[in-house]
């Protein structure tokens, strides 16, 4: 997908809101356990419930790679079940030496055909540079991550520069705002108005807003440029609204109430 595509998309829903597709088979409704594919069923009510809601849908890939052949399955069902308008994500967290890169790039985006995977930097240039080759397709560069753990190395300072700060402004210079994201967690709000300083025309993938407590506002505000610059993902918050025979009618009543609230967003900060 083109940037120019998903910029539309988000002023035509007034909506930067991504979906996770994270499933979980302890908390499914016990109605959905009972069906062939569980997995790829679940999602399709999700999907069914949220698409004219959202930008993009974003499956995690720990949660289909657990469940063997199957889980695989689901997800290709999955992505083909996805209209062909949303911007799709596989959060597959990749980071390995160049010849191995190039064999997860064909993967996911000759195979699957997904707009974009997440990404580690830590093995460098070389070990990205595979998936930048792809026209038309994404890296999102985890740069600043939502989990507790974040403090353990990303802040660690040398020079007077924390390291996430070294990660933009080196990855910057891998892809282009037309090919490549960043990873910046919710629970870190006070960062972005820096960050955009060092990245000001890159998209955001804005996970940690609503389970693990993010501020929407605080992101839009300090995250934002023209173009809304942002995708801000929720995956338990939505999908698991409810766990009854009326789960997908819950997991949309969050997904609007978040919709609405980034069109306010965007009419004040953005576009």
């Amino acid at each position: 997908m083109k940037r120019a595509d998903l910029v539309a998309q988000i002023r035509a829903k007034q909506s930067y809101l991504c979906v996770g597709l994270d499933p979980d088979l302890s908390r499914f409704p016990p109605h959905i356990l009972e069906l062939d594919d569980p997995v790829f069923e679940f999602n399709k009510q999700i999907i069914d419930a949220t698409h004219d809601l959202c930008v993009a849908y974003k499956p995690n890939l720990a949660f289909y790679e657990s469940l063997g052949i199957q889980g695989w399955q689901s997800l290709q069902k999955t992505l083909d079940y996805i209209p062909d308008s949303h911007f799709t994500i596989a959060d597959a967290k990749r980071g390995d030496i160049g010849n191995t890169s190039k064999r997860y790039a064909a993967a996911f985006f000759e195979q699957m055909k997904f707009d974009s995977i997440t990404v580690a930097p830590y093995m460098g240039a070389d070990s990205v540079q595979p998936f930048l080759e792809f026209e038309e397709k994404w890296v999102i560069l985890l740069a600043l991550t939502s989990n507790k753990g974040s403090q353990d190395f990303q802040f660690l300072e040398s020079n007077g520069q924390a390291l996430y700060e070294q990660v933009f402004q080196t990855a910057a210079i891998w892809g282009t705002p037309e090919n490549l994201m960043f990873v910046i967690g919710a629970t870190h709000p006070e960062q972005f108005q820096a960050i955009r300083k060092i990245v000001p025309n890159h998209f955001f993938l804005v996970p940690g807003v609503g389970a693990q407590g993010g501020d929407l506002a605080a992101v839009s505000r300090y995250g934002m440029n023209s173009e809304c610059g942002l995708l801000v993902n929720s995956s338990r918050g939505i999908i698991y609204a409810g766990n009854d025979d009326d789960f997908a009618q819950k997991s949309r009543a969050v997904a609007l109430n978040m919709q609405q609230q980034m069109a306010s967003l965007l009419e004040k900060y953005a576009i």
